[in-house]
């Protein structure tokens, strides 16, 4: 065998070694962002669980804040049934609104403020909220490795050809959004 051969051969065996470590990196990244995406939905569906209670709660207290509740009520359903992450983000967007305004409301009878119940329910809500925060924030960092291998030459000449494609963040459109229902403990 010649020297031209040797090195063809070598080359080769190069590049079938560099596409399939690729292909490998993008696979854990891919599976990396599904896992960060079903954290998000645990989280989400964990909040969701949490809502029924704290309306059937306040409206315990608060029976002439009906409009408030029926809104939190078709928040939450939306949120069940968002599909993909635009969808969700909206979602999520229009039920934080919603549980704003409960709170809103409930700020306005003391005697909600001091049941136990209530308060117990805020304060996991709350804890909810930061593990959502997390969950975001480790969704997002996978989508960001992921999209940039996908982007970045030569990895690109990887990526297209076996069909993986950019996943969307998991971001918040608003301040209004980004804000956590004010829970106050008093």
């Amino acid at each position: 065998m010649s020297v031209a051969a040797w090195i063809a051969t070598l080359l080769g065996a190069v590049l079938v070694v560099y596409v399939i470590v690729v292909f490998n990196r993008l696979v854990r990244l891919r599976n990396m962002t599904r896992e960060g995406w079903s954290g998000i939905d645990v989280q989400l569906r964990r909040r969701a669980d949490l809502i029924p209670n704290i309306v059937a709660t306040v409206k315990g207290y608060a029976q002439h804040e009906q409009s408030v509740l029926e809104e939190v009520t078709a928040r939450r359903a939306a949120s069940m049934t968002a599909t993909g992450v635009a969808e969700q983000e909206r979602a999520e967007g229009a039920l934080t609104g919603a549980l704003g305004r409960l709170f809103a409301v409930a700020e306005a009878y003391p005697e909600l403020r001091a049941d136990a119940n209530f308060r117990a329910l805020q304060s996991e809500l709350t804890d909810t909220e930061d593990h959502i925060q997390m969950a975001r924030r480790y969704y997002n960092g996978c989508v960001r490795e992921l999209n940039t291998l996908i982007e970045s030459f030569p990895s690109v000449l990887v990526a297209k050809p076996f069909g993986f494609k950019q996943a969307s963040y998991f971001a918040l459109d608003s301040a209004d959004q980004a804000a956590v229902p004010q829970v106050k403990l008093s």
